[in-house]
């Protein structure tokens, strides 16, 4: 796995890059943003692991500009800020999931892991299933034309469904992408929550969002396989 870590504590950059290079990554260090940014437009890499704290630029505005000039890799913030309100901007951003300091260094090469197999994300990131289209650009979802007021949580979830379609995404590896390993939220919370997302998203006809018993949800029309 090729990990650029843009970190500018150099102890905490100089442990991630000996635990990751054990387990057998290929590793480009910067410590600035401007030098991350450069780097990250450079190399060839399967993911980045962006600190928010930065000097010259911050994590925020790396992945902005990340996103803005069309760079897909896989980002996780990896950060001392811990409020709702940072991990809403940094995945609103584009950062692909979110890892708070103190962490465990076998929880963030999980993440890492996570985020490679999904791979970057597809260049045109305008999606759409029948008349529901997401932007992933300006973070906007439509039915029919109609925008749709959803949460970030609620915008993450939708976009997974559909990116997938239509294809079953088993329950377990919802959990894992939208809310983390280490999360504590049940199978009934998620249950509760696509019934909160359908309903607005299903408010007319044709109903998109299903649930497969005993496996998963997808997005699909009727008759879609």
């Amino acid at each position: 796995m090729r990990v650029l870590i843009v970190e500018d504590d150099s102890r905490l950059a100089s442990l991630l890059e000996q635990g990751m290079r054990e387990e057998g990554c290929q590793i480009a260090l910067a410590s600035t943003g401007p030098d991350g940014l450069a780097a990250a437009k450079s190399g060839e890499f399967q993911v980045i692991v962006l600190d928010v704290m930065l000097p010259g630029l911050d994590g925020f505005r790396v992945a902005k500009e990340l996103r803005r000039s069309g760079n897909r890799t896989p980002i996780v913030m990896l950060t001392a800020k811990d409020s709702e309100s940072d991990t809403i901007d940094g995945l609103n951003l584009g950062a692909d999931d979110y890892v708070t300091k103190p962490f465990s260094f076998d929880v963030l090469m999980a993440r890492l892991r996570a985020v490679v197999r999904r791979g970057p994300a597809l260049n045109s990131i305008v999606m759409s299933v029948g008349d529901l289209v997401i932007d992933g650009d300006r973070h906007i979802v439509s039915r029919a034309g109609q925008a749709l007021p959803l949460t970030p949580r609620e915008f993450r979830l939708l976009e997974l469904l559909v990116r997938c379609s239509p294809r079953v995404v088993p329950r377990q590896t919802i959990l894992e992408q939208i809310w983390g390993f280490d999360s504590e939220v049940s199978e009934n919370n998620l249950e509760a929550f696509v019934s909160q997302l359908r309903s607005k998203v299903d408010a007319g006809e044709p109903k998109l969002i299903r649930t497969v018993r005993g496996v998963g949800y997808c997005v699909r029309l009727e008759g879609n396989l």
